[in-house]
């Protein structure tokens, strides 16, 4: 297990650090490369690790702070009432960010959990348990990697040097043709788990980022942790991040500020 430390982290993040692991270790990795799937109606895999996984973090969350949990394995009208009704708080999670990838046995998905007053992160996890990785912040407390200070790696000068992190799908047409035919970066990835983009972006991992519409838990704690480690994030069409479609909003992210402003009128200019 890799070394963690707790220092400067408050005690409900702490617990709620302890809950993912535990949850990741008792529901989730043994059922690793064992589990049968099923598709939903929006195409979408769920699996019986994400139904256990979400109930068992729906219980320890409500014990550490007792407010509503929003999770991906709802449906639209259940997670649209919690929304409209979580003001005071409100736990968002997905059980399983990457559940195509865990049923394949490709090692790059997380547990992600974060917790909402008056719609914004205050608090987000994001846990790699393949890698045994946490990363976790708070609102005006910085972000953390394992417990301690996230230091992000040196980021590269100019975008035509950097390394991005693109998912194309739900993109403009336009925008994906440049991309396909004119890419402005050196090298690109995409392995599907968008806690994790976030995550690698706010490393350093990822020069830049882009996606075409994540939903709420796909970016709940990961903007928060991005946002924490001083990085930079925005929508397609607006620089006004929180002001994106909570079900479906466009990432466009750095975590260099030359690099994002860069990063950012590059794609707007191609984006018919």
């Amino acid at each position: 297990m890799t070394k963690t430390t707790t220092r400067g982290m408050s005690a409900t993040l702490k617990a709620v650090i302890a809950a993912v692991r535990l949850v990741a270790a008792e529901e989730i990795m043994p059922r690793y490369l064992k589990v049968a799937h099923r598709h939903k109606s929006d195409g979408s895999l769920c699996t019986e690790a994400d139904i256990a996984a979400q109930a068992a973090l729906t219980k320890k969350l409500q014990a550490i702070h007792n407010v509503p949990v929003l999770g991906e394995e709802m449906s639209p009208d259940e997670q649209k009432a919690l929304w409209q009704s979580g003001d005071d708080g409100l736990w968002c999670i997905d059980p399983i960010d990457g559940t195509s990838n865990f049923v394949r046995g490709l090692p790059y998905f997380a547990v992600s959990v974060a917790l909402l007053r008056n719609g914004q992160s205050i608090l987000g996890v994001v846990y790699d348990p393949v890698n045994d990785e946490v990363f976790a912040a708070e609102t005006g407390k910085g972000a953390f990697l394992n417990g301690v200070q996230l230091v992000k790696r040196e980021t590269v000068t100019s975008l035509n040097l950097a390394l991005a992190n693109i998912d194309m799908k739900r993109l403009n047409p336009a925008l994906v043709g440049q991309l396909a035919s004119n890419p402005p970066y050196f090298s690109q990835r995409n392995f599907g788990a968008s806690a994790l983009d976030w995550c690698y972006t706010a490393t350093g991992r990822y020069d830049v980022y882009l996606h075409g519409g994540q939903k709420l838990w796909d970016y709940a704690a990961g903007t928060l942790i991005l946002g924490e480690s001083h990085g930079y994030a925005c929508c397609i069409e607006s620089d006004d991040f929180a002001q994106g479609n909570i079900w479906q909003r466009s990432v466009i992210a750095a975590s260099d500020s030359q690099l994002f402003e860069e990063w950012k009128h590059w794609i707007r200019l191609n984006t018919a």
